[in-house]
């Protein structure tokens, strides 16, 4: 199986130049049928709290835009969409399409960055998720909670054979986004996928490095600072197998 992910310099709340990038970027890649596609967080609009503004329903344009890709190129698609919550506020969404355009999963992002103002404009998600992708278990998370491995552990308890973490991460922490993408790999022995944008917002910086990661915290592929789509094969053999040689998962529940 294998899982790209796309990383892009994302237009400030510009939905449909946002839809023309990443389209002409998949356009352009060789991708396997069956495969998953990650699109970073809020891929449509960059991170923004104007929730009134990039907030939709069930039939928003973002989920089709979601399912055409699927349907179009016989992929899972994961990507970054916002929806109304309770009282007003947003929901932080990973929102995933199987290859029949349909929704497989929905995961609401736990961690809101609380000091960039996030937790005033969103809801908290309340649990973890973990969606079949062709035989792989897959649990996805939304770039704060990166910081926060009891998130993670949580979800290791499935022993999911991949997390995926689509972002915004700026530039200014940037060495923190690599770090522990590959701590994250390494203690829960599965691989990881984080997507990240490039470009820059009203306020911040972004240099990418949207990366895959094997269960031994090895970089695989690496989209550095560039627009691109990188992708990786995972080896489910090797990773059960080392499981099994290693068992620290069993030891930490």
């Amino acid at each position: 199986m294998k899982v790209y992910c796309c990383q892009h310099d994302i237009t400030w709340e510009n939905r449909e130049e946002n839809f023309r990038r990443v389209d002409a970027l998949l356009q352009k890649a060789e991708l396997e049928q069956g495969s998953l596609i990650l699109l970073p967080e809020m891929f449509t609009s960059g991170f923004s709290l104007n929730v009134p503004l990039i907030a939709e329903g069930e039939d928003g344009e973002v989920r089709s835009f979601l399912s055409n890709i699927a349907l179009k190129r016989g992929v899972f698609v994961m990507g970054g969409v916002v929806s109304r919550g309770h009282q007003g506020l947003g929901r932080n969404e990973a929102v995933v399409v199987s290859p029949e355009g349909k929704q497989l999963a929905c995961y609401c992002k736990m961690q809101t960055f609380t000091p960039g103002g996030e937790s005033a404009h969103y809801e908290a998600g309340t649990e973890t998720k973990i969606f079949e992708w062709g035989g792989v278990l897959v649990a996805p998370f939304i770039c704060y909670d990166l910081r926060f491995p009891e998130r993670q552990r949580v979800a290791a308890k499935k022993r999911p054979h991949l997390m995926t973490f689509i972002a915004s991460w700026p530039n200014a922490r940037l060495s923190h986004w690599v770090k522990l993408l590959q701590a994250r790999a390494i203690e829960n022995q599965c691989y990881v996928a984080g997507v990240n944008r490039i470009g820059n917002d009203p306020h911040l910086h972004y240099s990418g490095r949207s990366m895959i990661v094997n269960p031994m915290g090895e970089v695989i592929a690496d989209a550095a600072n560039r627009e691109c789509v990188i992708g990786a094969e995972l080896d489910l053999e090797t990773m059960c197998r080392y499981r099994e040689e290693m068992p620290f998962l069993d030891d930490a529940m």
